[in-house]
Parts: C-alpha cells; sequence; structure tokens
C-alpha cells in the first residue's frame, strides 16, 4: 500500500513566525536576569502595529521595543515600518497561587493541560522525514538570503513536502516539494525559481540522499511582494503542528513561545519528546508516543499514556511502568532535568522545536538509553 503523508515549515519572516521570535526573545531576555520569572508573553503583528501583550512576573526589567528591533531589523524591516505597543501586565494571582510551592514544598503546573512527544526511528533525528525536510528547505533559503546569497529574496516563506511510504516496498521517496518565497518587485522570475530549484531543494534532498525526480510548484500563484505583517496577521503560538512533528503525531493544543518553564504547555511536551526520543533509540520501539496530562496547581501528572503503533514486543502497560519508574514527571523535576530555567528558548521559535540536531537542546538528548535497556533486561530475567 502506498500512503503519501505532508508536512509544511514556515520561515523566520512568516508573520506568525517573527511572533514566535519575539515572544521568546523576550521570555530569554528576562531569563538571563531572572531564571524565575514566570512569563506569558504573546505578539499580534498586524499590517504596521506590532502588539505586545501578556502576563510577567519579574524582578527584571527589559527593554521590550528593544528585543523586538532585533528580530525584525534581520529580517529587513526598519524603524518606520511598525509602531510597537508595549501591554504587559503581572502574572493573575490566581495562577501564581498554584503554581507557587504548597506546603509540601512542590512546584504546582501553571496549567492544565494535555502534552504529546513523539519519536521515530526514519532518520538520526528521530522524526517524520516530511516535517524534517520542510524544515531544511527554508533554513537554506533564509541562510542564503542572510548572507547575500539568495538575489531578489525576501524574508517571508514558506515549504511543503509530500512523502511516499511504499509499505509493500519498504521505501521513502519525495512525492512533491512547494515553495512559496517573497521576492522583490523587480526580479528575474526565471533566475529566481531557477535557484530555488537547484540551490535549495535539489541541494537539500541531495544532502539527505533523496531522489530528484519529485514534482516542484514554486510560487504557485505566479507573485509573492507582499509579504509579513501587512499581507497576513500573525500571532505567537499559531503554528503548533510546524513547531512540532508536522501531522505525524497527535497535539495537545497548547503552544510554546513564550512560554516559561512552569507552563507545562512547553516543559512537560518537551519532557514527552524526551522520553519518547530515548525510547525508541533503545530500540524498545520504532515509534512512539507519549501522553501527559496536568491540572494547574497539582505537581504531578495526572495520567500518563504510551502508544507504540504496533512496533514493540513489549505491551503499552509494561512502557508505561518504565515511564513512572524512570522518569519523575514532576513540574519542578522536569524542570531540574532539562535545566529550563535558561535563556534557550529563541533558538526553537524557527525550524521546529524537535529533532533539532544542529542545536544543544536537553529534551533531545539520549542519555536515558542505558538506563531503559538495564530496566528491560531487569524485566526479561
Amino acid at each position: 500500500m502506498k500512503r503519501f503523508l505532508t508536512s509544511e515549515s514556515v520561515g523566520a519572516g512568516h508573520t506568525d513566525k517573527i511572533c514566535d521570535q519575539i515572544s521568546d526573545a523576550i521570555l530569554d531576555a528576562l531569563l538571563k536576569k531572572d531564571p524565575y520569572a514566570r512569563v506569558a508573553c504573546d505578539v499580534l503583528a498586524n499590517n504596521d502595529v506590532i502588539y505586545i501583550g501578556g502576563q510577567i512576573t519579574t524582578l527584571a526589567y527589559v527593554d521590550t521595543i528593544k528585543e523586538t528591533w532585533k528580530i525584525l531589523k534581520p529580517l529587513g524591516y526598519k524603524e518606520s515600518d511598525f509602531t510597537i505597543i508595549n501591554k504587559i501586565y503581572p502574572q493573575s494571582p490566581d495562577i501564581a497561587m498554584g503554581v507557587n510551592e504548597n506546603e509540601n514544598h512542590e512546584l504546582g503546573a501553571g496549567d492544565q493541560g494535555i502534552l504529546f512527544g513523539f519519536a521515530c526511528d526514519e532518520n538520526e533525528y528521530f522524526m517524520p522525514w516530511a516535517i524534517v525536510l520542510s524544515h531544511e528547505l527554508v533554513k537554506r533559503a533564509e541562510t542564503l538570503r542572510r548572507i547575500k546569497k539568495f538575489k531578489w529574496a525576501k524574508s517571508d516563506m514558506k515549504s511543503q513536502v509530500t512523502i511516499e511510504y511504499d509499505d509493500a516496498k519498504n521505501t521513502i521517496k519525495i512525492q512533491k516539494v512547494l515553495m512559496s518565497i517573497q521576492h522583490e518587485a523587480n526580479y528575474n522570475e526565471k533566475d529566481f525559481k531557477k535557484f530555488i530549484k537547484e540551490k535549495i531543494i535539489d541541494f537539500v534532498m541531495r544532502q539527505h540522499n533523496f531522489n530528484l525526480d519529485y514534482e516542484i510548484l514554486i510560487n504557485p500563484t505566479g507573485r509573492f511582494v507582499i509579504g509579513g505583517p501587512v499581507s497576513d496577521t500573525g500571532l505567537t503560538g499559531r503554528k503548533i503542528i510546524v513547531d512540532t512533528y508536522g501531522g505525524f503525531a497527535h497535539h495537545g493544543g497548547g503552544a510554546f513561545s513564550g512560554k516559561d518553564a512552569t507552563k507545562i504547555d512547553r516543559s512537560a511536551a518537551y519532557m514527552a519528546r524526551y522520553i519518547a526520543k530515548n525510547i525508541v533509540a533503545a530500540k524498545i520501539a520504532k515509534k512512539c508516543e507519549i501522553q501527559l496530562s496536568y491540572a494547574i496547581g497539582l505537581p504531578r501528572p495526572q495520567s500518563i499514556y504510551v502508544d507504540t503503533f504496533g512496533t514493540s514486543e513489549y505491551n503499552e502497560e509494561t512502557i508505561q511502568k518504565l515511564v513512572n519508574d524512570l522518569f519523575d514527571l514532576s513540574v519542578a523535576a522536569i524542570i531540574k532535568k532539562l535545566d529550563l530555567r535558561r535563556p534557550i528558548y529563541l533558538q526553537t521559535a524557527t525550524f521546529g522545536h524537535f529533532g533539532r540536531n544542529d542545536l544543544d537542546l536537553p529534551w533531545e538528548k539520549l542519555d536515558m538509553v542505558d538506563k531503559i535497556n538495564k530496566y528491560i533486561k531487569e524485566l526479561k530475567k
């Protein structure tokens, strides 16, 4: 049976990603000065206005306007392009009451939520190929643009990759690639598209040893001059599938950017990925999805669910026990284990939070593989 599965990514200049980057830039700037800052920063970009809102409680001061321009200027914008409005308020005392340590000195979850982590053995990224390649395409395009080797290109861009899985032949191949890249008004369309095909799409596919006989669509409307907030309203947290697994796994609905680690939308999702990746790397399963659920103010998950999609010799109950026994899933333990009170988040606001072998992210480490294998070995005795 043949299956066709598709994922997309967006570049740093996409309107929603501009907002994600500003939110995480403000978060990182605060964490540099106050590791215990409580941050929920959301940004809206619409036409020539950027609105910074949210609830932040901190002992530090950060110039949010300055941090915003650190993001905007490398994307090609100048200070006359936007009016920036800052409307940040302290965290609600009702929420703070739930997050503050209780009588047992335990940190509570900053909100209720369900979180998913996923991993598969398709590649060294432990991610589905479609989302990996989608990220790689816009990452290369943006890199070439920034070093001025991509003539006429501007920063708003998107990619989409369709993968053909042939179960009978046990093969994976590229079926279709779509790229939409903003460009200057006066440009040579033929040369622009030729560059995208040869120096970006073909380059990335060759780099990962994929076939080159795929269908290509480049700027299918024929023109992409107007981009960014002028063409489309942007909002923090609206690219949650791009940020995670490209539609190959479930998603609880919570976004990541602009949130400190007490928000389990972010920290527990990272922990779930960490667990799933280590389980797959330990060869306990070829594919693994972990679901965690939390209640506001309570330190530990209300439920844990494991699905290995029939790819493991062990039943889900055994793997769930493994998770319970080897991983402390309390909010405080997650923050400590993954060292999440550091300014490490802006780098994740573009090109995905998972499978980032180009970054040193704690939830991508494979330091539990030996312990998992030892645990399984003990079970077999």
